[in-house]
């Protein structure tokens, strides 16, 4: 079957960019915005809306094969691609893309997916939000065109044999609304809460940690009191954007003794802490990881796991996050590796090397995205996934665990079927 025609329309994400450098820079908030000039090249404000580019492709069958471009909220930041911009991507992908899809054969997602992940214009690599747009809207069209779901797609051309389709643990987000977010995501039972945003030293984390470490307290307090069954215990997932680092001047050892005590505090409740350390470049970041995992590990007192995000963007990143054994668990941010293809190969590598594999992303997603990108993390048994996009914590939600249960039982359903 083949691509008929490509259309491409210009959105909004679920959520907004954010300029990380002024942030972490000690921008202050105004509201919803952010006071001052942005340090990160394009953003034109700290904070502004985040863009996407929807792109469909129209197969001989009348079907609709979709896929949204977006790029994560931190553009720019961490060895990131430059920050998005939809118009600019609308006029580019109809002069150099679209010729090329037209009339494509859809009939296999991988042989596609690889040629326009790594496809160079004027001898430049297209931006990774539109790899991941293209390749989301190829994959959506081989599965239909197939008749499959995009779970099963993914096991039957990736050789992935598990037999059963299982809901994978939600990881759910609260943006700044870090004390109401919570309650939401406990009387949904969700399983991994409540990410936190501690972007900043001074309002969130606080100079020696204090902040963070009341936080933690409260939360603690707070699943208990609130919880409506005594054997719901869902992990504590705090992204700190390296400001634990930044306190204690990255010195490991301190590091290692702030996150002892943090995670004493946390229980009876696993702790895991996102991003501790951020050094500034990949190799130094890995490094710093790496001997503050091996002094965790080292002490059975200590009930912490640390996540790699920033500096752990690409396939080959994650790759190398994994053999180096830098982080319990890897977060593959969907929108960072470009085509999904990426996506597939990276849960699968940190499977392969017994590293936690994480489906992330980013709030800066749309609906679209967090879609198939959680059919994918289903396919590949993922340790978890991100509720997404937005920060509104319900809507994100929503969005993966209706999507996850409904793929999911539309496949047991066919299953059953076919066995009787």
């Amino acid at each position: 079957m083949k691509i008929k025609n490509v259309l491409c329309a210009e959105g909004f994400t679920g959520f907004y960019n954010d300029d990380q450098a002024a942030i972490k820079k000690g921008a202050e908030m105004d509201r919803f915005t952010y006071i001052g000039d942005p340090l990160t090249q394009n953003f034109k404000a700290i904070r502004q809306a985040g863009e996407s580019l929807s792109i469909m492709l129209l197969l001989e069958n009348g079907m609709i094969a979709y896929g949204d471009a977006a790029a994560v909220q931190y553009s720019g930041a961490g060895g990131r691609d430059t920050l998005f911009e939809a118009k600019k991507a609308k006029t580019f992908f109809l002069e150099n893309i679209r010729p090329l899809l037209l009339g494509l054969d859809i009939s296999e997602f991988r042989t596609n997916a690889r040629r326009f992940d790594t496809l160079n214009i004027d001898g430049k690599p297209i931006h990774t939000a539109l790899r991941y747009g293209i390749t989301q809207a190829l994959l959506d069209a081989t599965a239909k065109a197939q008749g499959l779901t995009i779970s099963e797609l993914v096991r039957k051309e990736y050789n992935i044999d598990t037999p059963r389709y299982v809901p994978i643990p939600v990881f759910a987000q609260t943006g700044d609304e870090r004390y109401t977010g919570v309650d939401k995501m406990i009387m949904k039972e969700i399983e991994v809460l409540p990410h936190g945003l501690i972007n900043s030293v001074k309002t969130k984390l606080g100079i020696n940690g204090e902040k963070l470490m009341d936080y933690v307290k409260w939360l603690r307090h707070r699943i208990i009191e609130k919880r409506m069954r005594e054997d719901y215990e869902p992990i504590l997932h705090i992204d700190v954007y390296g400001t634990i680092g930044m306190i204690f001047d990255d010195n490991i050892e301190k590091c290692f003794n702030y996150l002892k005590e943090l995670s004493k505090t946390a229980e009876p409740f696993t702790l895991r802490i996102e991003g501790p350390i951020d050094k500034g470049n990949r190799e130094d970041t890995l490094e710093a990881l790496k001997a503050l995992k091996t002094m965790i590990d080292a002490d059975d007192s200590v009930h912490v796991e640390i996540v790699a995000d920033e500096w752990c963007n690409t396939l080959e990143d994650v790759k190398v996050f994994a053999d180096e054994g830098a982080a319990h668990m890897l977060q593959v941010k969907t929108p960072d590796l470009g085509g999904v293809n990426n996506t597939i190969e990276a849960l699968r590598y940190c499977l392969k090397k017994g590293v936690g594999a994480y489906s992330g992303g980013s709030c800066n997603e749309t609906n679209i995205s967090a879609e198939i990108t959680t059919s994918i993390a289903i396919a590949c048994s993922a340790k978890q996934c991100l509720a997404k996009p937005g920060m509104g914590t319900d809507e994100g939600i929503m969005i993966v665990k209706n999507h996850m249960m409904r793929e999911i039982a539309f496949i047991e359903s066919r299953w059953h079927d076919e066995n009787r």
